[in-house]
């Protein structure tokens, strides 16, 4: 739009109603997720390393990291940021995900290999990506750079795509959630001290 240009090459979408969700993270917050991608008349199906029989329950079906990429039409990463989730998403997923399949990441930037993500757009079998979130964010985001060049290459091509939305790791950023997150940390701390089970730890 900042061009003047309104044309509607490439643009093209696609209805949710129908398709296959792939939600990578099946926690609190995959689990709200997947009720709201239900509302929309979606089939949920899930990865995640510790699988929640409530989640199922609820309607979703666990399935492999593998018949996740194969089957999915969109795909949200929801989990934490690990050993075992550094660059989950790389060259060989995005190899066994259906052409053109969209891309969410509101996780962790680390979980996805960029540099693997930018040549699935480059050839057209990763349809789409929106990420709040960026491997290589340090240092970028928080930050006002519309004075300077931009020093990164990778996100600079990431910028140019018509395919591709990137937020600041932003998605987080209400006076609620602020809220949510100071109370969290309270509650924590006052469970360590305590000796009580810790309830938001993240598993290594």
């Amino acid at each position: 739009m900042l061009a003047n240009d309104f044309h509607l090459d490439g643009l093209m979408g696609f209805d949710l109603y129908g398709k296959t969700i792939g939600i990578i993270g099946a926690g609190r917050i995959g689990a709200v997720f997947a009720g709201i991608m239900r509302g929309f008349g979606c089939s949920i199906i899930a990865y995640d390393a510790y699988p929640d029989p409530e989640f199922e329950r609820a309607g979703a079906r666990f399935v492999s990291l593998a018949e996740l990429a194969a089957q999915s039409d969109a795909i949200s990463l929801h989990c934490p940021l690990t050993t075992g989730t550094k660059h989950l998403l790389g060259a060989d997923f995005f190899a066994a995900c259906k052409p053109g399949v969209l891309l969410v990441n509101t996780s962790r930037g680390q979980v996805l290999d960029t540099a693997a993500a930018l040549a699935a757009l480059r050839s057209g079998h990763l349809g789409g990506l929106a990420m709040d979130v960026y491997e290589f964010e340090a240092g970028l985001f928080f930050e006002d750079h519309s004075q300077s060049e931009l020093a990164d290459p990778l996100l600079a091509e990431l910028q140019q795509l018509p395919n591709v939305l990137i937020t600041g790791h932003q998605g987080f950023f209400t006076r609620e959630a602020f809220s949510t997150i100071c109370q969290t940390t309270i509650d924590s701390f006052t469970a360590y001290e305590k000796g009580a089970p810790l309830v938001n730890r993240i598993p290594d």
